[in-house]
């Protein structure tokens, strides 16, 4: 019987994804580029984004030389922001220390901003055919469930004893070829055929090897005890516009909520919102119907109240104008930019 890093080699060539856009290539922009937009993001989502991405930054050097407000404009809606500060981050060091020429090695690779183990690991293998384990949750799944590892994953030392496991079955000849078929295939496993819920294991090319399936549980695999704590949060949106239709935004502090956006501001409280708006406009608020917005650990519960507001009512220190010709360029979060989206003129504040 062949060993799985063969079965898994195997059945890529034939079973595999080979249609994506950052498949089929061996450089390591693209690929890292690929990596970064698909942690937590659906497939789906990053087939939209990728392609307009490398359409305005084709090479590691366009990147690098933009500003970091081009590059969150971009990736607006994308969500979790750090993703793109870093992939900025990594660029600039790119070229500054590395000559604009990725390292090809996993260790090296981990030196720069944002790239972790296993993304790391993912682009040496696909690119420089290295011999290096991935372990993001797609593998996880398949390798906790073939080898019916049931140690709780919430423990940093089980981790590294299936990080270890997933070394030990890794391709041991002809790497420049079955490390890049190998990595894909493991991840093409976990995405299309051994999924976290109803899994295909008929169609499985590890099913007779595989311990979760002889015990009739697949489903039970990865094991992980600890969970997440949601929390929520309300938050108050100023949502002014001028009579020319521009809106006010200022850009969010770093770190915090949507750290380097452009936004509208936020407050902790109707209150505290209507003190930062003259007492003449007050009358002139109107509130929104409040709707919630999911983040990983969090709910956020928004109330956007809307207002009229001629320009000199809004402090230049504190944001700007933004013309309706402008702000769709901007790093938005999702909400807000839904938000302006609906955007419709205000009549002209009743005041003395």
């Amino acid at each position: 019987m062949m060993d799985l890093a063969t079965q898994i080699v195997s059945w890529q060539k034939t079973h595999g994804r080979h249609d994506l856009p950052w498949q089929n290539t061996r450089d390591p922009y693209r690929v890292w580029l690929s990596e970064v937009m698909l942690q937590q993001t659906q497939v789906a989502t990053v087939l939209d984004y990728y392609p307009r991405f490398l359409a305005r930054f084709p090479t590691v050097r366009s990147l690098a030389a933009a500003p970091l407000d081009d590059v969150l404009g971009l990736w607006s809606g994308l969500g979790y922001y750090s993703r793109a500060r870093n992939l900025h981050l990594c660029a600039v060091t790119v070229m500054d220390l590395h000559g604009g020429v990725f390292p090809q090695t996993a260790q090296q690779l981990q030196t720069l901003s944002g790239i972790g183990r296993s993304t790391a690991a993912a682009i040496a293998s696909l690119c420089f055919g290295e011999r290096v384990a991935i372990l993001d949750g797609n593998v996880k799944r398949v390798l906790t469930r073939v080898l019916g590892f049931d140690a709780d994953m919430a423990s940093s030392a089980n981790e590294k004893k299936l990080w270890n496991a997933a070394s030990e079955l890794l391709p041991a000849n002809d790497l420049q070829q079955t490390m890049p078929r190998y990595t894909q295939g493991v991840m093409d496993l976990g995405a299309t055929v051994c999924t976290s819920k109803k899994p295909a294991c008929i169609i499985c090319p590890l099913a007779l090897s595989c311990v979760a399936r002889k015990q009739g549980q697949p489903e039970k695999y990865p094991v992980k005890t600890r969970k997440l704590k949601r929390s929520s949060q309300s938050i108050w949106l100023l949502w002014a516009q001028a009579g020319d239709a521009s809106v006010w935004l200022n850009k969010r502090p770093t770190p915090g909520v949507w750290a380097g956006l452009y936004c509208f501001p936020l407050f902790d409280s109707r209150e505290a919102l209507q003190a930062a708006v003259p007492a003449r406009y007050h009358a002139a608020l109107q509130d929104d119907p409040v709707f919630t917005h999911v983040l990983t650990h969090k709910d956020l519960y928004l109330h956007a109240v809307q207002v009229s507001l001629p320009r000199p009512a809004m402090p230049p220190s504190e944001g700007r104008w933004f013309a309706a010709d402008d702000w769709p360029s901007l790093g938005l979060p999702a909400p807000v930019r839904k938000l302006l989206l609906q955007t419709k003129p205000l009549p002209a504040p009743d005041v003395a």
